[in-house]
């Protein structure tokens, strides 16, 4: 007998009663189906067959939500605030010499080419939106629609031969599913090589709710994926199309503000209270009735009503908003911001109870956050539409430098906007004790803000050459606001 079959003979426990045993499965707890997960199935769906059901649906709800639900309104005002901000994600260019320093000159013609681009007339087709309207109406659409177009146009009738058009992502219809005769698949009106690789777009001419009369069909047109970002964030591989951002609080939404509804009306009714008149002597009703002989009541405050002979009437004392009403919002609308990826302070507007520790710690985790989505925006459409443009500037000699040193170009930084802290005394001391312990840098500390540290320094320096011209220093400055502050 091998040892092997020793040791399975020798650990293979007594059976005196010679019964059949059953084999016991061991498994994760989270698929076992019983009678309490039985409804809880799961899909094992591809993310483009989960989309091709369910994308068309979810949008209509999420602009839905987005139109008449108050906390959603301020979701996408918290992404466009957050992401974009004042100012956009702003150009930096950083191109460099032979020897490396910076090319301050070729730096400062490219930006200041890009601003002039960067204006309504210039940037856009419809000549409406400026390169920071963009930047805002991108991120919205992104979150409120999962995805959106942005079509780079290029030899646009203006000085710099390029532009942008925002197209709405129902242009892109998922219904549009075809293997074509050359291998190339299109899903949902993407075309994919064999490697998943967006090939082309086939674009409604019309949008699918804005055409009257239907002739033959729907009519595409083909566009080059080179001449398109299509901007959504991928939650899984070979995803084609976006999910809105709003997808998991939908409902959470959606109930709150009916049940606010429910007990404004409850409130209002309960502030109310009618009375009504009894006649012994049965006279006749001198109340509201319809066509079919239906008694009508208002409730208006202050009313009082007759009732018919034979009626009474059952007191009915509404006591809204109830008790629980307030702990019950705030406990949905928590839920609904883990799943919006914001604070609920920020979401609510509610500052309630809240101290400094813990509102630091939802401002550090949220703005990580709107990192992320910044760097994102920032690859996915700022790199592509600035090379496309510096491109086509180069070629119509809109941007007065040679052709032949495209490259060199495109080095460039994108700023996006900072936020302030707290406690920015703490902040601030926190920064300068960073410098000097060499853990931290000028720059970083300035990018952190928002703010470029070359301009910073140029604004120092002509700030200090003012001060000189006057006979004064910074300390002049420094003490006599303190004065002022003593006084």
């Amino acid at each position: 007998m091998g040892i092997l079959s020793f040791l399975d003979k020798r650990n293979k426990p007594e059976n005196p009663t010679g019964k059949k045993r059953k084999t016991a499965f061991r498994r994760y707890g989270s698929s076992v189906i019983d009678r309490l997960t039985q409804d809880f199935k799961g899909s094992t769906l591809t993310s483009n067959g989960e989309l091709e059901v369910s994308l068309r649906v979810m949008r209509a709800r999420s602009r839905q939500l987005a139109m008449d639900n108050d906390y959603a309104s301020k979701f996408l005002k918290m992404v466009k605030a957050n992401v974009v901000g004042v100012h956009g994600i702003q150009l930096q260019a950083r191109s460099v010499r032979e020897d490396g320093s910076l090319d301050k000159q070729d730096n400062d013609t490219i930006e200041e080419a890009f601003a002039e681009w960067s204006l309504p007339e210039n940037c856009s087709v419809t000549g409406r939106l400026s390169w920071v309207d963009i930047q805002r109406l991108v991120i919205e659409s992104v979150a409120r629609d999962g995805e959106v177009l942005v079509v780079k146009v290029r030899n646009f009738d203006n000085p710099f031969g390029f532009a942008v058009q925002i197209i709405e992502a129902d242009h892109l219809d998922e219904d549009f599913n075809l293997t074509l005769a050359n291998g190339n698949r299109i899903i949902m009106s993407v075309e994919v090589n064999e490697w998943d690789a967006p090939v082309a777009y086939h674009l409604l001419t019309d949008h699918p709710n804005e055409t009257s009369i239907m002739y033959k069909g729907r009519k595409y047109n083909r566009v080059p994926a080179t001449d398109i970002c299509h901007l959504f964030i991928a939650e899984r591989p070979s995803q084609m199309r976006g999910i809105p951002w709003m997808n998991t609080a939908m409902k959470r939404l959606n109930m709150v503000a009916g049940y606010e509804e429910a007990e404004l009306i409850a409130a209002r009714i309960g502030a109310s209270k009618m009375g009504f008149y009894t006649s012994p002597d049965s006279d006749s009703y001198v109340g509201e009735e319809d066509e079919s002989g239906n008694l009508l009541t208002d409730m208006e405050p202050g009313v009082f009503e007759q009732l018919p002979a034979g009626m009474s009437v059952e007191t009915f004392d509404p006591s809204h908003p109830n008790s629980a009403y307030q702990v019950f919002i705030k406990t949905v609308l928590r839920g609904a911001s883990s799943g919006l990826n914001v604070a609920y302070n920020g979401l609510a507007n509610d500052l309630e109870g809240v101290n400094f520790s813990s509102i630091r710690s939802g401002v550090l985790e949220e703005r990580e956050h709107w990192r992320i989505l910044q760097k994102w925006v920032a690859e996915q459409l700022h790199r592509p539409v600035y090379q496309a443009w510096l491109s086509q500037s180069l070629r119509t000699q809109a941007l007065n430098l040679p052709e032949k040193k495209f490259k060199k170009f495109t080095k460039v930084n994108w700023q996006p906007r900072g936020w302030a802290w707290v406690d920015p005394l703490k902040d601030q001391q926190a920064n300068k004790l960073m410098v000097e312990m060499g853990t931290g840098t000028l720059t970083a500390i300035t990018a952190a803000a928002g703010l470029n540290f070359i301009d910073v320094c140029a604004e120092r320096k002509a700030e200090l050459a003012v001060l000189e011209s006057f006979g004064l220093t910074t300390n002049d400055i420094i003490n006599s606001n303190q004065e002022a502050n003593d006084e």
